[in-house]
């Protein structure tokens, strides 16, 4: 299976590699669009700032080219975020997949959100064997809210997307290749989509 994981800067690139070598896949990682255009399944990683971030997707041609994939694609942590609609960070647009709106968690909250918690309401391909409350592993400060793509849930003072599913699209607010064994069968999951 070619599985591409879209190098455009941002952090968490080696721990999704190891991610995916637990899975007896060895991926590779690219920014050529070509690359990314002919693989079997595309995971979009992100740690840092949305408007950076969609500064260097738009600087290579990612940010036009990824909302038009038909292969399944799984956005994580930032990598989601971007796949919305807006975020309040650096009030970037972002691409548009998931008609979502990405905010800031209130000020009274500890920020960024660290830390192991439970997701809910479960649904969909993404979560086959994934019993309900499950830990997985979080570091954010903004959030996706609550919309008709939430396949999944978490609470940190509100309730939040913790994942969204749409098409061919899927993303994670937390990160599954720091959830353990949950974050483990969740991308094996996708890898079976």
């Amino acid at each position: 299976m070619n599985v591409v994981i879209v190098d455009y800067g941002a952090g968490n690139i080696q721990s999704v590699l190891f991610a995916m070598k637990r899975q007896g896949i060895k991926a590779v990682l690219s920014n050529e669009l070509e690359v990314i255009e002919k693989a079997d399944k595309v995971i979009f990683p992100g740690v840092g700032h949305a408007a950076a971030a969609m500064e260097k997707l738009q600087k290579s041609g990612i940010d036009l080219l990824l909302p038009q994939l038909k292969q399944p694609v799984l956005g994580i942590c930032l990598g989601m975020q971007l796949m919305c609609s807006h975020s309040e960070e650096g009030n970037t647009n972002g691409l548009g997949v998931f008609d979502v709106e990405v905010k800031a968690f209130e000020k009274k909250l500890k920020v960024p959100h660290i830390g192991w918690n439970t997701i809910e309401q479960l649904q969909g391909q993404l979560f086959k064997g994934i019993e309900n409350e499950s830990y997985i592993y979080m570091v954010h400060s903004y959030y996706a809210a609550l919309s008709s793509d939430t396949i999944a849930v978490c609470h940190y003072d509100i309730a939040y997307s913790a994942a969204l599913a749409k098409d061919n699209f899927f993303g994670t607010q937390f990160h599954p290749e720091k959830s353990s064994a949950v974050g483990n069968k969740i991308l094996e999951n996708f890898l079976v989509i």
